[in-house]
Protein backbone atom coordinates (compact mmCIF):
# COMPACT_ATOMS: atom_id res chain seq x y z
CA UNK A 1 0.00 0.00 0.00
CA UNK A 2 1.40 3.54 -0.91
CA UNK A 3 2.34 5.76 2.05
CA UNK A 4 -0.66 8.35 2.06
CA UNK A 5 0.33 12.08 0.87
CA UNK A 6 0.90 14.43 3.42
CA UNK A 7 1.09 18.68 3.53
CA UNK A 8 1.37 21.99 5.66
CA UNK A 9 -0.26 24.79 4.43
CA UNK A 10 0.55 28.07 5.93
CA UNK A 11 -2.10 30.73 5.68
CA UNK A 12 -1.14 34.24 6.19
CA UNK A 13 -3.21 37.28 6.08
CA UNK A 14 -2.13 40.32 4.68
CA UNK A 15 -0.74 43.33 6.51
CA UNK A 16 -2.90 46.60 7.31
CA UNK A 17 -3.81 48.51 4.65
CA UNK A 18 -4.32 52.39 4.69
CA UNK A 19 -8.14 51.72 4.01
CA UNK A 20 -7.99 48.67 7.05
CA UNK A 21 -7.38 52.12 9.29
CA UNK A 22 -10.13 54.03 7.64
CA UNK A 23 -13.84 54.33 7.90
CA UNK A 24 -14.48 53.34 4.63
CA UNK A 25 -15.68 50.09 2.95
CA UNK A 26 -12.34 48.82 1.89
CA UNK A 27 -11.61 48.80 -1.76
CA UNK A 28 -9.96 46.02 -3.54
CA UNK A 29 -6.50 48.95 -4.00
CA UNK A 30 -6.17 50.16 -0.78
CA UNK A 31 -2.32 49.74 -0.41
CA UNK A 32 -0.36 48.76 3.12
CA UNK A 33 -0.45 51.51 5.73
CA UNK A 34 3.06 52.26 6.86
CA UNK A 35 2.41 49.64 10.20
CA UNK A 36 1.27 46.92 6.94
CA UNK A 37 4.89 47.11 5.98
CA UNK A 38 6.17 46.85 9.11
CA UNK A 39 3.97 43.83 9.58
CA UNK A 40 4.59 42.98 5.86
CA UNK A 41 8.20 42.88 6.48
CA UNK A 42 8.51 41.14 10.17
CA UNK A 43 5.99 37.57 8.87
CA UNK A 44 8.57 37.98 5.80
CA UNK A 45 11.59 37.71 8.27
CA UNK A 46 9.46 34.87 9.76
CA UNK A 47 8.64 33.00 7.12
CA UNK A 48 12.39 33.25 5.50
CA UNK A 49 12.85 30.61 8.84
CA UNK A 50 10.22 27.95 7.54
CA UNK A 51 11.04 25.82 4.64
CA UNK A 52 8.10 26.02 2.29
CA UNK A 53 8.10 25.11 -1.67
CA UNK A 54 5.70 27.65 -3.23
CA UNK A 55 3.98 30.94 -2.31
CA UNK A 56 0.43 31.43 -3.32
CA UNK A 57 -1.17 34.54 -2.97
CA UNK A 58 -4.44 36.92 -3.77
CA UNK A 59 -3.82 39.49 -6.17
CA UNK A 60 -5.68 41.72 -4.48
CA UNK A 61 -3.15 45.09 -3.83
CA UNK A 62 -2.75 44.25 -0.03
CA UNK A 63 -2.44 40.87 0.05
CA UNK A 64 0.06 41.27 -3.43
CA UNK A 65 2.57 43.35 -1.61
CA UNK A 66 2.37 41.67 1.38
CA UNK A 67 3.41 38.68 -0.60
CA UNK A 68 6.15 40.80 -2.39
CA UNK A 69 7.75 41.31 0.86
CA UNK A 70 7.54 37.22 1.28
CA UNK A 71 8.84 36.80 -2.12
CA UNK A 72 11.62 39.18 -1.76
CA UNK A 73 12.98 37.77 1.72
CA UNK A 74 12.17 34.01 0.93
CA UNK A 75 13.38 34.20 -3.10
CA UNK A 76 10.06 32.44 -3.95
CA UNK A 77 8.30 33.21 -6.54
CA UNK A 78 4.58 34.14 -6.33
CA UNK A 79 1.63 32.35 -7.88
CA UNK A 80 -1.61 34.72 -8.18
CA UNK A 81 -4.97 32.76 -7.69
CA UNK A 82 -7.99 34.69 -7.40
CA UNK A 83 -9.47 31.70 -5.55
CA UNK A 84 -7.84 33.50 -2.35
CA UNK A 85 -9.30 36.94 -2.93
CA UNK A 86 -11.43 38.17 0.51
CA UNK A 87 -15.63 38.01 0.40
CA UNK A 88 -16.14 39.65 -3.03
CA UNK A 89 -18.47 42.39 -1.97
CA UNK A 90 -21.01 44.27 -4.02
CA UNK A 91 -19.15 47.13 -6.42
CA UNK A 92 -21.42 49.78 -5.58
CA UNK A 93 -19.78 49.82 -1.22
CA UNK A 94 -15.94 49.61 -2.52
CA UNK A 95 -13.86 52.62 -1.09
CA UNK A 96 -17.34 54.49 0.36
CA UNK A 97 -17.22 56.15 3.40
CA UNK A 98 -19.44 54.25 6.30
CA UNK A 99 -20.99 57.33 7.04
CA UNK A 100 -22.65 57.09 2.85
CA UNK A 101 -26.25 56.07 3.94
CA UNK A 102 -26.60 54.24 0.56
CA UNK A 103 -23.39 52.19 0.47
CA UNK A 104 -24.32 51.53 4.53
CA UNK A 105 -27.27 50.29 3.72
CA UNK A 106 -26.20 47.99 0.70
CA UNK A 107 -23.37 46.99 2.81
CA UNK A 108 -25.71 45.76 5.72
CA UNK A 109 -28.16 44.02 3.12
CA UNK A 110 -25.53 42.05 1.73
CA UNK A 111 -23.74 40.89 4.77
CA UNK A 112 -26.95 39.19 5.62
CA UNK A 113 -26.57 37.07 2.72
CA UNK A 114 -23.21 36.04 3.47
CA UNK A 115 -25.07 33.63 6.89
CA UNK A 116 -28.57 33.38 4.78
CA UNK A 117 -28.88 30.80 2.12
CA UNK A 118 -30.70 31.96 -1.19
CA UNK A 119 -29.87 35.66 -0.91
CA UNK A 120 -27.75 37.56 -3.00
CA UNK A 121 -27.53 41.49 -3.43
CA UNK A 122 -25.98 42.74 -6.76
CA UNK A 123 -22.53 41.34 -7.74
CA UNK A 124 -21.81 40.16 -4.04
CA UNK A 125 -20.39 36.83 -2.67
CA UNK A 126 -22.79 35.04 -0.49
CA UNK A 127 -23.04 32.09 1.57
CA UNK A 128 -23.52 29.22 -1.05
CA UNK A 129 -20.56 31.35 -3.03
CA UNK A 130 -18.06 31.61 -0.05
CA UNK A 131 -18.68 27.71 0.70
CA UNK A 132 -18.10 27.11 -2.97
CA UNK A 133 -14.78 28.85 -2.85
CA UNK A 134 -13.33 27.70 0.54
CA UNK A 135 -13.71 24.05 -1.15
CA UNK A 136 -11.84 25.16 -4.53
CA UNK A 137 -9.59 26.58 -2.74
CA UNK A 138 -9.03 23.69 -0.05
CA UNK A 139 -9.09 21.01 -3.25
CA UNK A 140 -6.66 23.05 -5.07
CA UNK A 141 -4.26 23.43 -2.55
CA UNK A 142 -4.94 19.55 -2.14
CA UNK A 143 -4.02 18.81 -5.29
CA UNK A 144 -0.66 20.69 -5.43
CA UNK A 145 2.45 18.91 -5.84
CA UNK A 146 3.99 20.61 -2.83
CA UNK A 147 3.88 19.23 0.65
CA UNK A 148 4.96 22.51 1.92
CA UNK A 149 2.64 25.54 0.94
CA UNK A 150 2.52 29.32 2.28
CA UNK A 151 -0.81 31.63 1.05
CA UNK A 152 -1.13 35.11 1.41
CA UNK A 153 -5.33 36.07 2.03
CA UNK A 154 -7.82 38.19 3.53
CA UNK A 155 -9.06 37.48 7.43
CA UNK A 156 -12.96 36.66 6.69
CA UNK A 157 -11.90 34.19 3.97
CA UNK A 158 -9.27 32.46 5.98
CA UNK A 159 -11.84 32.03 8.69
CA UNK A 160 -13.88 30.47 6.32
CA UNK A 161 -11.53 28.02 5.79
CA UNK A 162 -10.80 27.09 9.51
CA UNK A 163 -14.26 26.85 9.93
CA UNK A 164 -14.72 24.89 6.71
CA UNK A 165 -12.65 22.05 7.73
CA UNK A 166 -13.36 22.12 10.99
CA UNK A 167 -17.38 21.74 10.70
CA UNK A 168 -17.53 20.32 7.03
CA UNK A 169 -21.40 19.71 6.28
CA UNK A 170 -22.22 20.58 9.77
CA UNK A 171 -21.30 24.11 9.13
CA UNK A 172 -24.34 26.28 8.88
CA UNK A 173 -24.93 30.70 8.01
CA UNK A 174 -25.33 31.43 11.76
CA UNK A 175 -22.95 29.25 13.13
CA UNK A 176 -20.50 30.39 10.15
CA UNK A 177 -21.58 34.32 11.28
CA UNK A 178 -20.88 33.46 15.00
CA UNK A 179 -17.34 32.54 14.82
CA UNK A 180 -16.45 35.15 12.40
CA UNK A 181 -18.14 37.33 15.46
CA UNK A 182 -15.92 35.61 17.45
CA UNK A 183 -12.66 34.36 15.95
CA UNK A 184 -9.94 36.47 15.30
CA UNK A 185 -7.32 36.56 12.50
CA UNK A 186 -5.16 39.26 12.84
CA UNK A 187 -2.87 41.44 9.93
CA UNK A 188 0.13 39.07 8.83
CA UNK A 189 -1.07 36.34 11.61
CA UNK A 190 0.26 32.43 10.88
CA UNK A 191 -2.64 30.35 10.31
CA UNK A 192 -1.57 26.75 9.40
CA UNK A 193 -2.97 23.17 8.39
CA UNK A 194 -2.20 20.03 7.78
CA UNK A 195 -3.51 17.49 5.15
CA UNK A 196 -3.66 13.56 5.48
CA UNK A 197 -5.02 11.41 2.95
CA UNK A 198 -7.75 10.07 4.86
CA UNK A 199 -10.70 7.39 4.02
CA UNK A 200 -13.33 10.03 4.88
CA UNK A 201 -12.78 13.37 3.10
CA UNK A 202 -13.77 15.46 6.52
CA UNK A 203 -10.68 14.16 8.37
CA UNK A 204 -8.34 15.11 5.34
CA UNK A 205 -7.56 18.64 6.66
CA UNK A 206 -6.59 19.56 10.24
CA UNK A 207 -6.29 22.95 12.07
CA UNK A 208 -2.85 23.10 13.63
CA UNK A 209 -2.17 26.96 14.56
CA UNK A 210 -4.89 29.41 14.69
CA UNK A 211 -3.64 33.34 14.52
CA UNK A 212 0.08 33.16 15.37
CA UNK A 213 1.62 36.80 15.21
CA UNK A 214 3.97 36.67 17.93
CA UNK A 215 6.60 37.40 15.28
CA UNK A 216 5.44 41.19 14.98
CA UNK A 217 4.98 43.11 18.36
CA UNK A 218 2.24 46.15 18.94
Amino acid sequence: MSSKRKKTVYLVRHGQSVDNASPVFQSLGSTLSKKGIAQAKSVAERLSTIQFEILIASPVQRAKETAEYISEKTKKNILFSDLFVERIKPDEVYGKPWTNKEANKTWRAWEATLYTSGKRISNGENYEDTIVRVDRALKFLEDRPETTIAVVSHGYFLRAIVIRISLGDNLTGPIMKRFQERASIENTAITVLNYKEAFEEDFAWRLWTLNDFSHFAE
